[in-house]
């Protein structure tokens, strides 16, 4: 085979199965070298049997990586080993290319398919949510464990921190609640009226509205709105006490940051949630009860008379008693993720944002198992 270029290598032939190299093998020539070697076939790299490097004149490190392109990092650490004429700092420096390029990692393997990636995505997610459950039931019974424990002991009762609490998750909701749950009512009267009035019963839109709000509106959007604005604020009071390192200050003084932060958050949501579900029902049914005198010529005393006569009690029992349920999930969500924040501000927004999406996503998969047990019980 004709030499690509004489004056730096000279490639084996038929007669000679020597390959030499020659010439300045440097940085200024490296575009020559570059394509010299590219010249050369894939398949003869890495298997020449001879190297003679005798009329090699200058070499650096670009031409060191060069000749590791071409020969191998394996014949290239043979050659550097066992070359009489090499001197010795282009000895070492080609042993040391050599090591480098052996130490490289491989090339990554092949893609797997669509079909096997989604189920790879698959499995290491539902293993996080396995993972995420069992941290959530343990956490839900150390918080019930230190609520017992408390209620035995009148002494460790922190009363002043509960009321505090009501006050920011309660007495301040209330605007927010009263408002929200008064426009729904009144956009669920609309719809009513609507869809009703074709049939000729729009004298039902009253039992619409109080069945709807009393087993479901009224709970259930005030447990969203606590989701996205109390447990919200339980995980970034507690992840910024984490990250300022205050819990590690807490247990430095032999208290339990259970009794201190959990459990006064806990409690206040149990109390405040109850309150909360009442004032929604009634701002729900105050919205209803305006649209449908203004739409529906029912008055607010014929309204008040057919919640009497076609709604019983035990629809705002139903409704009620999910609302502690509610509230401890909702508190235990937001304080475990506070306890879970690493140390920075990014950690705390993003278990924040995470607090919100657990909260709203539990609330609605316990409403609907609570819809689905009423049913099935005839209630």
């Amino acid at each position: 085979m004709p030499s690509p270029n004489p004056a730096l290598l000279t490639l084996p032939t038929d007669s000679s199965d020597q390959l030499h190299i020659a010439g300045d093998w440097t940085l200024n020539n490296y575009s020559e070298l570059r394509k010299l070697i590219g010249r050369v076939p894939q398949q003869q790299r890495q298997s020449f049997t001879q190297v003679d490097m005798s009329q090699l004149a200058r070499l650096d490190t670009a031409g060191g990586q060069m000749l590791a392109e071409l020969l191998g990092p394996e014949q290239l650490q043979r050659v550097s080993e066992n070359d009489p004429d090499l001197a010795n700092e282009r000895r070492t420096l080609l042993q040391r290319i050599a090591s480098s390029c052996t130490d490289q990692p491989e090339s990554p393997a092949a893609e797997p398919m669509l079909v096997i990636a989604l189920l790879e995505r698959i499995g290491v997610s539902m293993l996080g949510f396995y993972a995420h459950v069992l941290e959530l039931l343990g956490f839900i019974g150390l918080t019930l464990s230190g609520l017992v424990r408390n209620l035995l002991r009148p002494g460790n009762w922190r009363i002043t921190a509960v009321v505090a609490q009501i006050e920011q998750t309660a007495f301040n909701a209330i605007p927010i609640v009263a408002l929200l749950t008064f426009m729904v009512g009144a956009v669920i009267a609309f719809l009513g009226a609507t869809v009703l009035e074709s049939f000729g019963a729009s004298i039902y839109t009253v039992d619409l509205i109080a069945f709807s709000f009393l087993r479901e509106f009224g709970v259930l959007l005030t447990a969203i709105l606590m989701a996205g604005r109390t447990a919200s604020a339980f995980t970034a009071q507690i992840g910024s006490m984490k990250a300022n390192e205050e819990i590690d200050a807490i247990r430095a003084l032999g208290l339990n940051p259970l009794e201190i932060l959990v459990l006064p958050r806990v409690l206040a949501l149990l109390v405040a949630m109850p309150a909360l579900t009442f004032i929604a029902m009634v701002s729900g049914l105050f919205g209803g009860a305006m649209v449908c005198a203004l739409s529906l010529d029912i008055s607010p005393t014929m309204f008040v008379s057919m919640l009497q006569q076609n709604v019983e009690v035990k629809h705002f029992l139903l409704g009620i008693a999910k609302a502690p349920v509610f509230a401890f999930l909702i508190a235990v969500i937001g304080c475990l993720e506070g306890f879970k924040v690493s140390g920075s501000a990014e950690s705390v927004g993003e278990h924040t944002t995470s607090s919100v999406v657990q909260c709203i996503f539990v609330v609605i998969l316990v409403d609907a198992l609570a819809a689905l047990f009423y049913m099935e019980m005839g209630w």
